[in-house]
């Protein structure tokens, strides 16, 4: 893509304390969040959550019962939707059928007092910047899901925005195009800098476009962390198993160590003792099957293997094990010496690296 004349000026978020009912549903509750200048922050979390709530507060589409929001230094938690200064992006893209896409993507530019002349040359600047120079003079009706998307963009930037909010922008798009253009919006959000916050409940979505995630669960802050963080020390069970596959085993705190049965397992991972329960997690792919000689190295479960489904690139097991578990580990087949790998009814040692050994408390 090619980059606006211009960076834009990013503003950091800081949200304090922002509360929301309704009736005696409390959708927000002392939600305090904040977002760097020039972030991309995902605010993600399963139906219900409170993430497109906070993020039409941050909009001003919605007045929160109490708590604070500022741009920068300024508090916006009284103003106007259109005073504050953000782009908007929305689920259903929010295009006006009956104009052009030239009309569509000047019209936060017209209602802002811009000149005619002006305005033309911003849409055709954008217009460029979505790698749809060109098109002004077509109809909404004559484009693509994926160019819609991108009209739909140009006009949330085309004023250049320090802030940009983004409510599921892609879930409309197909698998294949959705994938494509996660990559261009992130692409388009290191161009031009300005702080970006998505509403999204898909965690690969969310894994590949932000810098930082904040996941939401009952209207609180779950947890947030990088990607990266996220998914390898996930802080709860619930973020464990809303951030990727997982299974859990229930583990014992004694002394200073955790144990599964009998054996003491070996991790840094550290986990408020004083929880009522603990579990280990467990991720398919940081599984491996040992042979001989390996296991001083790893936690090891013993089991027998019920099922095998190849699935391309990677074969999906199933084990279970001798407390009684059904555990699935993957493999990628290239990876793997394909001959080794287990048949059904075979019995296995499985092994998860200290390093890959996380204990979580359980809600």
């Amino acid at each position: 893509m090619n980059s606006t004349n211009d960076q834009t000026t990013s503003l950091p978020i800081t949200i304090d304390s922002i509360t929301k009912t309704y009736g005696i549903m409390k959708v927000l509750s002392d939600v305090g969040l904040s977002i760097k200048s020039g972030e991309f922050m995902t605010l993600l979390g399963p139906s219900g959550s409170g993430k497109t709530t906070l993020l039409m507060v941050l909009a001003g589409f919605i007045r929160p019962d109490q708590g604070s929001v500022k741009f920068g230094d300024e508090e916006v938690i009284l103003k106007a939707p259109h005073r504050r200064g953000v782009g908007m992006m929305f689920q259903n893209y929010a295009l006006f059928p009956h104009m052009s896409v030239e009309a569509n993507i000047g019209y936060p530019l017209k209602i802002r007092g811009e000149d005619k002349a002006t305005i033309k040359s911003k849409v055709n600047e954008v217009l460029e910047t979505v790698q749809l120079g060109g098109y002004g003079g077509r109809r909404i009706s004559e484009l693509s899901g994926g160019q819609r998307q991108r009209i739909a963009l140009a006009r949330a930037i085309v004023f250049k925005p320090r802030i940009l909010l983004m409510d599921e922008p892609l879930s409309a798009l197909d698998k294949n195009l959705r994938e494509l253009m996660q990559l261009e919006l992130r692409t388009m959000h290191e161009q031009l800098g300005m702080t970006t916050v998505l509403v999204t409940h898909d965690q690969r979505e969310a894994l590949t476009m932000s810098d930082r995630i904040a996941v939401l669960r009952n209207g609180q802050i779950a947890q947030v962390d990088t990607s990266e963080a996220l998914y390898n020390a996930p802080n709860s069970e619930f973020v464990a198993a809303f951030m990727g596959e997982s299974s859990f085993l229930e583990v014992e705190h004694k002394g200073d160590f955790f144990f599964f049965g009998n054996q003491k397992l070996m991790t840094e991972s550290i986990a408020d003792p004083q929880a009522a329960r603990h579990l280990l997690v467990l991720r398919p792919e940081k599984l491996e099957y040992l042979q001989r000689g390996e296991q001083d190295r790893y936690n090891c479960f013993e089991g027998t293997v019920e099922k095998i489904l190849f699935q391309g690139e990677s074969c999906l097991g199933y084990v279970r094990l001798l407390s009684g578990e059904l555990i699935p580990v993957r493999r990628n087949i290239r990876e793997s010496n394909r001959t080794t790998l287990p048949k059904v009814g075979d019995n296995v040692v499985l092994g998860l690296h200290p390093n890959e050994t996380r204990i979580v408390t359980s809600e």
